[in-house]
């Protein structure tokens, strides 16, 4: 799928959003990708990830892990086209990213983690290490949006759909705060 396609997909259902946004990091933009939008729609959904899956087959995952809330639906999409199990990271009671409700991982495991839009890289660099400490292999990353125009390294292989350079802004050097303009949160994350 070509970065073109996947965008249209997002300007399409909505789900590219401008304005001035506050995004889970707490830093600031004035453009903000609202996946849940695209990825409400089952063939786009399985689309997008289907292309991130055939992008990441050479890596040999065996299971492919996500954070929790927005890698859900596209790490499950990306595992039923590597033909693997979804498992997912949540944020328990410390605010740390943790497996839960039974899921393991193994030291054979080889994992891939699959997230919806990279920011800051950090959702993602946690899950990385939640793997490991499982004492799993993390084989590589993969994620629909990287915003940060490919300047995030997370250390394995990793193949992102969609490469945009968004600004992104710390709240008290944020020029759209400075002219007043009201911020929204329209992340998963509460305020």
């Amino acid at each position: 799928m070509e970065q073109s396609e996947a965008l249209d997909l997002y300007r399409r259902t909505g789900a590219y959003l401008e304005g001035h946004f506050r995004l889970s990091s707490g830093l600031h933009s004035p453009g903000y990708m609202q996946s849940a939008l695209v990825l409400q729609h089952p063939a786009d959904a399985a689309s997008l990830g289907g292309a991130l899956a055939a992008s990441m087959k050479s890596v040999k995952p065996t299971v492919v892990l996500s954070p929790a809330l927005g890698g859900l639906i596209i790490g499950h999409e990306v595992a039923r086209g590597l033909g693997v199990r979804a498992i997912f990271a949540e944020r328990g009671a410390d605010a740390s990213l943790t497996l839960r409700r039974g899921f393991t991982l193994a030291p054979s495991d080889r994992v891939l983690v699959v997230e919806d839009v990279l920011t800051t890289g950090k959702s993602t660099r946690e899950t990385i290490e939640v793997a490991r400490a499982a004492g799993a292999q993390v084989v590589g990353a993969a994620a629909i949006v990287d915003r940060s125009g490919g300047t995030i390294d997370l250390g394995v292989p990793t193949h992102v759909l969609i490469r945009l350079q968004v600004p992104i802004y710390d709240p008290d050097q944020c020029p759209l705060c400075a002219q007043g303009v009201p911020v929204i949160k329209p992340g998963s994350r509460p305020t």
